[in-house]
C-alpha cells in the first residue's frame, strides 16, 4: 500500500538540499507563505512534520497541530520547541548535532581573536584615515589558557582549534567525565573555577533552567582585566546586566557575542556602546557546509519518522509509546 504523502512546514529559509531530498514523500510549505500567526494556526493541522530554525513552537501550536508527527530541529539546541507539549501530544523531537559545530567553534575563534587583537577599533582607523597613527600593541594567545564553559560537539571542537593556537584549555561540563577530553584539556569542577583559571572564556552549553544566567558578575570578576568572554550558545546563559557592570567597569577586556534573547537587539542595546565588545548577528553556524547538512539531516528526520522508525537524535522518544 503506497502512503500519503505527508506536509512539511518548513522555516522561511533553508537550503534547499534537505526539502528536495524528501520532495518523494512530502509537500513542503514555507513559513513565511502565511501573513499572520493566526493564518498559520488556523492551518495547524495540514501539517504532518515541521522543520525548525529558531522560530517558536508553543504549545497553542502543537496542540492545533492534531496531525503532527514529528518537530526536527534544524541545528541543535531546541529550547524554541515546547517540549512538553510535543511529548504530550505524542510528537517527536529531533535535532542535528554535530552538523554545525566545526562552523560555530570556528566563529568563536574568529570573535576570541577579534577581540584581543581589537580588530573592530584598527578597522575603523583605517576608513578614518588614522591608520598611519594607530600604534595600539595586543598580546598573543600562546601562553594563555582558554576556559569552555561545555564540552559537547562545539566545545570539544573549539578545543582542538586552541591546541593549534598553544593555548591551554579547561573544560566545565558536569556531564562529562574526564576520559572523554582530549589529552590536552583538564576538567574544573566549578564555573567558578572556570573563570578563576582561565584567561578567556568561551561558552558552549544548551540553555536550560541549571544555566540560566549560570555566568553573572562573581564569575565574570574572577576573570582578569585582560579576561574575554565569547558567547556563541544562548544568550540567557550569561546575565547581560553583569556583563555591563564588567565591561563597564573594566574588570574584562571584551567580549564576543553571537547570540541575543529577543533577536536582533534594539538601538537601545546596552552593549552597542562599548568599543570592546564585538556583535555578530547569530551567524555562527553559517556557513555553506553547515547550512547544508543541518538541512539534510533534519529532512533525514522527518523521513525516518515518514517510514514508521525513530530518528537516531531523537530527544524525548523514551517518553513515547
Amino acid at each position: 500500500m503506497v502512503k500519503n504523502e505527508w506536509t512539511v512546514l518548513l522555516p522561511a529559509e533553508i537550503h534547499l538540499a534537505g526539502p528536495e531530498s524528501i520532495a518523494d514523500i512530502a509537500t513542503t510549505v514555507k513559513r513565511d507563505e502565511y501573513d499572520t500567526r493566526m493564518q498559520l494556526l488556523a492551518d495547524a493541522e495540514r501539517f504532518d512534520a515541521i522543520i525548525t530554525r529558531i522560530e517558536r513552537i508553543d504549545r497553542e501550536f502543537i496542540d492545533s497541530a492534531s496531525n503532527l508527527e514529528i518537530i526536527s530541529k534544524h541545528g541543535v539546541g531546541y529550547d524554541n520547541i515546547d517540549v512538553d507539549a510535543a511529548t504530550e501530544n505524542g510528537v517527536l523531537i529531533s535535532n542535528t548535532p554535530g552538523t554545525n559545530s566545526r562552523a560555530v567553534a570556528e566563529h568563536a575563534i574568529t570573535l576570541l581573536l577579534a577581540v584581543r587583537r581589537r580588530l573592530r577599533q584598527a578597522d575603523r582607523a583605517v576608513r578614518a584615515g588614522n591608520g598611519g597613527k594607530y600604534d595600539v600593541v595586543t598580546n598573543e594567545f600562546q601562553s594563555d589558557t582558554i576556559g569552555l564553559y561545555g564540552y559537547g560537539d562545539i566545545g570539544s571542537e573549539v578545543a582542538n582549534l586552541v591546541s593549534g593556537l598553544s593555548m591551554g584549555c579547561l573544560v566545565y561540563d558536569p556531564y562529562v567525565d574526564e576520559t572523554e577530553l582530549s589529552t590536552h584539556v583538564t576538567k574544573v569542577e566549578s564555573t567558578a573555577a572556570l573563570f578563576e583559571q582561565a584567561d578567556a572564556v568561551s561558552v558552549h552549553a544548551p540553555l536550560t533552567a541549571k544555566t540560566r544566567n549560570d555566568i553573572s558578575e562573581a564569575e565574570l570578576r574572577q576573570l582578569s582585566p585582560s579576561g574575554i568572554l565569547v558567547n556563541t550558545a544562548r544568550a540567557e546563559i550569561v546575565d547581560r546586566d553583569a556583563l555591563v557592570s564588567s565591561l563597564e567597569a573594566g574588570a574584562i577586556a571584551g567580549a564576543g557575542i553571537d547570540v541575543f534573547a529577543d533577536g536582533p537587539p534594539s538601538e537601545e542595546y546596552p552593549l552597542l556602546e562599548y568599543e570592546n565588545v564585538i556583535l555578530t548577528p547569530h551567524i555562527g553556524a553559517q556557513t555553506t557546509e553547515a547550512l547544508t547538512q543541518m538541512s539534510v539531516e533534519s529532512a533525514d528526520n522527518v523521513r525516518s519518522a515518514y517510514n514508521g522508525t525513530v530518528p537516531e537524535s531523537a530527544l524525548n522518544s523514551s517518553e513515547l509509546s
